[in-house]
């Protein structure tokens, strides 16, 4: 009888595995990004990185971006092309053409191409019909920008093609940007969704294993979100010690990401208008793979130059080394482990979201519409269309000293993060050393107005 009464405890208590599904559906408008995708055509609207400057010598390399197979050189005269992957004459693949002084010849019958496709030559052929084909048929290509170490394609409708963005933070002097790239094996909304959700820094990266930025950031804060026009912001405000440390990730639409530093910042010491300290895409390899494209970023206003190393560039991507054996990355699990714990392509519709995920909530239900919009054939607008280059940002991190009061100290967390970001918007159409001056003045002028 005992038995029994211990047995129906039980199964009243919990214990809900059979009766609940194991797996939903995923957020189909988002995660797929193939060309005639909602998501794919809407990513393509935009310049996106495609491989490391380095990664392309005097060898063509094949890529896959976007779930296209594409082939990137770089001719012999320094020139960048990104072609379709197929020969137009007898589909004979590209990534073993070699690379000419002007575009790439196709191994098999020698046909050479422009970085932008025509067909500059047909060996072998009458003049005649070679003229002709020429005038008819060219190489899939698309147009391409080497910028700071990364290179850049635009893949989608030459005649929407928007002008190349420049943001703030990459125009820093005496800073060091250091490209990177980083490869996850999971849909790309998985891994985007990680920099709207501050208050995983104090889970993922400082209480569940060890701090693997700072000792500050275990600290959970008051959670601020902001969405403006091709942004959404996320500020963790939290309180260490007799400072306030405001940190602030930072989505630009599509995909383009910044955030504090991961380890020159730990709210000990004051700072004053301390800006990102990594500047990355987040791009679709296909809908189960993702690179985030990078520059790791060093200097007085960033990180410090000590983590200028690949092993450091791996820490202030994801709080942990990339390649690892697998009892480490379950003791001390970083992104990777997160975001690629959840799928190859996550079940959004399983989700329940809380109110610290509001910004996640906010940019998707914007990616949506932004999508669906695309498809009715409204264009989607780009920073460059609100902004001269270089574009303003806010993700960085501010530590100004102010003493608790005694009182309610969420409210007056809050009350600083709100100052701290509308100081930096009221100075966004300053540029350079005129908006640096005019912000760090103020935090200064803050700071000494709460003591």
């Amino acid at each position: 009888m005992q038995l029994m009464a211990k047995a129906e405890s039980i199964t009243a208590a919990g214990y809900q595995g059979y009766q609940q599904p194991h797996r939903g559906a995923s957020d189909e408008i988002l995660v797929r990004s193939g060309r005639g995708s909602a998501c794919g055509e809407y990513l393509r609207r935009y310049w996106q990185p495609v491989a490391l400057t380095r990664e392309v010598e005097d060898l063509p390399r094949l890529i896959r971006v976007l779930g296209e197979e594409l082939v990137l050189f770089r001719d012999k005269s320094g020139r960048y092309g990104l072609v379709h992957k197929q020969c137009p004459h007898r589909r004979a693949s590209m990534e073993f053409g070699v690379c000419d002084e002007n575009g790439i010849r196709c191994c098999y019958h020698g046909w050479l191409f422009d970085v932008d496709g025509r067909i500059l030559e047909i060996p072998g052929q009458p003049q005649a019909n070679a003229e002709l084909v020429m005038q008819k048929t060219s190489l899939g290509a698309y147009p391409v920008r080497e910028f700071r170490g990364l290179i850049f394609a635009y893949l989608g409708p030459i005649e929407d093609m928007p002008e190349f963005p420049v943001y703030d933070t990459l125009e820093i002097e005496g800073q060091t940007l250091e490209p990177y790239r980083a490869d996850y094996s999971c849909n790309w909304l998985q891994v985007l969704d990680a920099i709207l959700d501050p208050i995983h820094t104090t889970f993922l990266h400082s209480r569940m294993s060890r701090a693997q930025f700072s000792e500050g950031m275990a600290e959970i804060g008051e959670l601020l979100f902001y969405q403006r026009e091709m942004s959404f912001l996320g500020a963790n405000v939290r309180r260490v010690g007799d400072n306030v440390w405001v940190r602030v990730n930072e989505l630009v639409l599509p995909n383009y990401t910044q955030a504090g530093a991961a380890f020159s910042a730990d709210g000990t010491r004051p700072i004053y208008y301390g800006r990102t300290a990594f500047s990355r895409w987040v791009v679709p390899i296909d809908d189960e793979n993702t690179t985030a494209f990078a520059w790791a970023i060093f200097g007085d206003r960033a990180d410090p130059k000590e983590y200028n190393t690949p092993e450091g560039y791996e820490m202030i991507e994801q709080g942990e080394r990339l390649d690892r054996s697998y009892e480490e990355r379950q003791r001390f699990p970083g992104d990777a482990e997160a975001v690629e714990g959840m799928g190859r392509i996550a079940d959004q519709k399983m989700e329940h979201l809380v109110p610290s995920d509001k910004a996640i909530i906010q940019y998707r239900k914007k990616l949506r519409k932004l999508c669906r919009d695309l498809e009715k054939g409204v264009k989607p607008e780009h920073v460059t269309g609100i902004w001269k280059n270089p574009i303003p940002t806010y993700g960085g991190d501010t530590v100004l000293r102010v003493p608790a009061d005694g009182k309610d100290d969420a409210a007056l967390l809050n009350d600083i993060g709100e100052r701290v970001m509308q100081i930096q918007y009221d100075a966004e159409d300053l540029v350079g050393d005129a908006r640096d001056r005019q912000v760090i003045d103020a935090f200064k002028s803050l700071e000494a107005a709460y003591r």
